[in-house]
């Protein structure tokens, strides 16, 4: 029997269940201290180094930076193992899904992440541990990488993590491989999110429209239910790794 092929949507609610707060809703970050969106404002990034420096600091104090995967991130892996998840397309920027073991080439970052950094001029790429580890010395980071032709002298270009940050794209083709992935599945479960963010939310009708059976798991309601075969509202932390554990039985 062929291994049934799931495509996964995460947001916030599953790295909540792994104790990172989230940004939207009612007790979230944003919505409690509307000035913190400030912190992913790439016009007062690019322009002010205050607004830089409190950007980094603030991301190294974040929970996002600090988390450690949960048993929802877990079961994604099992359910990896297993040979049936397709994709993870994911909302989050908290790289947990990296951490908890799931193949980056499995994994969509809609939003970007803070697992990785670059630099906003020559394009090189860094790892976040390593910026984060020298932000007491550099609290306003820029590139080190020589240039040869510019006689070795440092780039000295702009470090920026990988989040997608407000005024920014999306990462180039991330959309589109989703969309692509969720029509071609078997199932599309939908993870923790509330389906408010968008082009990320039009990944759901998309797979619909495709006749794709849809899972939406979340704690509260969204606009895309009517086009569930099956709503959960259970806490995702004990309700994932059931539904894998199930669906993994179900088709030995």
């Amino acid at each position: 029997m062929a291994q049934k092929q799931i495509v996964v949507l995460t947001g916030a609610g599953i790295s909540t269940s792994a104790g990172i707060p989230d940004f939207r809703g009612p007790d979230g970050v944003w919505t409690k201290h509307p000035d913190q969106m400030q912190v992913y404002d790439i016009d007062a990034f690019l322009t002010d180094k205050e607004a830089r420096e409190y950007s980094w600091r603030w991301q190294k104090e974040s929970p996002v930076w600090n988390a450690k995967p949960g048993k929802a991130h877990y079961a994604l892996v099992d359910l990896e193992k297993a040979g049936m998840l397709s994709l993870i397309a994911t909302q989050n920027f908290d790289a947990l899904h990296e951490k908890a073991g799931n193949s980056p080439n499995k994994i969509v970052n809609l939003h970007g992440t803070i697992g990785t950094s670059h630099c906003m001029k020559c394009h090189a790429k860094y790892d976040t541990a390593d910026i984060m580890a020298r932000l007491d010395e550099e609290p306003d980071p820029h590139c080190h990488r020589q240039l040869p032709y510019r006689g070795n002298m440092p780039c000295n270009g702009l470090l920026k993590t990988d989040v997608v940050y407000f005024g920014e794209a999306l990462p180039e083709g991330a959309m589109e491989r989703s969309i692509r992935a969720a029509q071609q599945a078997d199932e599309l479960w939908v993870v923790g999110s509330t389906l408010e963010v968008f082009p990320a939310a039009s990944i759901v009708p998309a797979a619909a429209q495709a006749g794709v059976p849809i899972t939406i798991m979340n704690m509260g309601r969204t606009q895309y239910d009517s086009l569930a075969t099956r709503l959960i509202h259970e806490d995702i932390a004990v309700a994932l790794p059931e539904l894998v554990q199930q669906t993994i039985a179900d088709n030995r």
